[in-house]
């Protein structure tokens, strides 16, 4: 009797967890969108930072976000699914593999400031960067790149050992059979890591407020050594305000970040499903 209820309450009590979570979610995106109404326009786009809260607008920071998010991807990228590819295909099950494992998995739940405090004292201080796109790009690499080996590692797990034999039978080498066949095979699962993780890197706040991202910029950066200011910092900024008509904007901001993203995972979701079809197992 105990059991049979107990098979019911669980996935009840599930249901509820996942409608309640979606509620707030969507009470949460309905009241940003309320507040930002008639704020989101190519005026709000194209814009500077403004003290007049009507000619304010989010252009530096959309393309700080830019700059940042693509100096983070090209530095966690590789790095990661070359890790991935190392630990997985090439390392040894040994002790020193398996320490490598645990601290990786145990990265990936570290809080972001703590990135930021390692990211100012490293690319900030050590490493002369200065409050520039480079250190900002660099630090959310470092938050972003235990998310990209593990994807990497899970999305060659998954492919049959099968394939492996196949190539090594026709004579492949290691290294021929990792590029030409399981490297194509797990890259739908890759791929999708990878954006999961800098659509969580193009929100982070945290890490860049402890490296000393600018709130106000009225400027474009058009290099890494630039400064900069991005979305959520600019959002914070105009929260912060104590004027009523910057939450409007600060809501348009929110708007904003949020499609941008909901896009990015979107993408995430097709490419996976298109990918997924071409796969004969």
């Amino acid at each position: 009797m105990t059991r049979r209820v107990m098979d019911k309450v669980g996935p009840a009590l599930g249901l509820l967890a996942v409608v309640g979570g979606l509620v707030v979610l969507l009470v949460l995106i309905g009241r940003a969108v309320i507040d930002s109404w008639g704020v989101v326009d190519w005026q709000f786009l194209t814009s500077f930072p403004s003290r007049n809260a009507e000619k304010a607008g989010i252009l530096s920071a959309w393309v700080g976000s830019g700059w940042v998010l693509a100096v983070t991807g090209m530095l966690a990228v590789p790095l990661g699914i070359a890790t991935g590819i190392y630990l997985e295909e090439y390392a040894r099950d040994n002790w020193l593999t398996k320490f490598l494992e645990i601290n990786i998995a145990n990265l990936a739940g570290v809080p972001s400031v703590v990135y930021g405090i390692l990211g100012l004292g490293l690319f900030v201080r050590a490493l002369a960067m200065g409050r520039s796109v480079l250190a900002g790009g660099a630090t959310l690499a470092l938050l972003v790149l235990p998310m990209v080996i593990l994807a990497a590692r899970e999305s060659l797990r998954a492919v049959p050992a099968s394939v492996r034999e196949a190539s090594y039978a026709l004579g492949a080498t290691r290294w021929q059979t990792t590029w030409n066949q399981v490297l194509p095979a797990a890259g739908p699962g890759i791929l999708t890591g990878v954006i999961l993780a800098m659509s969580r890197a193009v929100g982070e706040t945290a890490p860049l407020v402890m490296i000393g991202a600018l709130t106000y910029v009225a400027f474009l950066p058009t290099n890494p050594l630039d400064s900069f200011t991005v979305l959520p910092i600019q959002i914070f900024n105009w929260v912060s305000r104590p004027q009523k008509a910057f939450l409007a904007n600060a809501a348009g901001g929110v708007v904003v970040l949020l499609g941008l993203t909901l896009l990015m995972n979107s993408v995430a979701i097709v490419l996976r499903q298109r990918f997924h079809k071409h796969l004969r197992w």
